[in-house]
């Protein structure tokens, strides 16, 4: 096949030849058994000049996806069964890369020394061919097409404030009520800023302008500790807070977003026929860690210093 190929694109049996390092006559008498399983005529030969029949054509034309495929696949395989090693490029969020990647980052370090993590935190998008990236983290479930996507968790939104903000501002009884509050928001595309509200299966969005606005959920959750606002965040992200009292959480009989409701954590991955070692790998340690309805709780805020037992592998 590589012969074939070959071939098809020099149009000189000398020249493949010397390529392959085999004689001239070899080449043509590999041809010739080709076309014999074949079949099918792929070559015109003449003492100028070599041509391709139209089935030599297609037959050259899927040869080269083919041919792509197989090296691949062998350069996977070596790659599976080496140590695992290499730069692995993670894009995430904001929150969940600064609250929860670390310390992991750290733990599987010492179990895998040799793979190097390039960590990027953005709220933007990424395109994962485009911008080389071998795991993107992401709330949303992905919609592009030619991906793979796990689903580590699935979680809620949840309104919160400061102890001291709710003391000095009316009660929160309805999805209306914010209406008389400061409201911190994420920076979206548009003029608008709406938070939807799910009771059962009735919905209500209310349109609101904020008292502040970013574009970066840290700055955000900490204008709520200091008092300036109700924010909407992750339930993960504030779960902490929560506990120690830095933040209550409000209108808990509703489900609420500035978005959908199928926000989670998604680990987003090419597709392609195997997926190579450093990317499993790191699948697998981060999975093992926070996917599930609790894990996400305890893996948010956990120290850097962080002892991470070895996994099975």
């Amino acid at each position: 096949m590589e012969l074939f190929l070959s071939i098809s694109q020099t149009r000189n049996f000398s020249e493949t030849a010397r390529r392959f390092g085999i004689s001239a006559t070899g080449v043509s008498r590999m041809i010739t058994e080709i076309e014999e399983e074949l079949k099918v005529k792929l070559l015109l030969r003449s003492t100028r000049q070599v041509a391709l029949t139209e089935s030599g054509q297609e037959y050259a034309r899927q040869l080269e996806s083919i041919l792509w495929r197989i090296k691949e696949l062998q350069t996977n395989i070596t790659a599976i069964s080496a140590a695992p090693q290499g730069l692995l490029r993670v894009h995430s969020r904001v929150m969940f890369g600064l609250g929860v990647l670390p310390p992991l980052i750290a733990a599987f370090r010492k179990l895998y020394p040799e793979i190097h993590i390039e960590l990027s935190l953005t709220e933007a998008a990424v395109d994962l061919r485009r911008n080389q990236v071998d795991i993107d983290f992401r709330i949303s479930p992905p919609a592009e097409a030619g991906v793979k996507r796990r689903m580590l968790f699935q979680s809620e939104r949840h309104l919160v404030a400061a102890p001291s903000y709710l003391k000095r501002m009316p009660a929160l009884v309805s999805p209306e009520s914010i209406l008389e509050h400061d409201c911190l928001a994420y920076q979206l595309p548009g003029d608008e800023y709406v938070w939807t509200f799910k009771q059962q299966d009735e919905l209500s969005q209310i349109a609101f302008k904020p008292r502040h606005v970013s574009n970066n959920g840290i700055a955000l959750l900490e204008l709520a500790r200091l008092g300036e606002g109700l924010v909407l965040m992750d339930d993960y992200t504030v779960h902490n807070d929560v506990l120690q009292g830095r933040l209550v959480r409000v209108l808990d009989g509703y489900r609420i977003s500035n978005k959908g409701f199928d926000e989670g954590m998604y680990a987003t991955i090419l597709d392609t026929p195997i997926i190579p070692a450093k990317i499993r790998l790191f699948l697998d340690f981060v999975a093992e860690h926070v996917a599930g309805p609790e894990l996400r709780f305890s893996a948010h805020g956990k120290p850097a210093g962080l002892d991470v037992a070895p996994l099975r592998t």
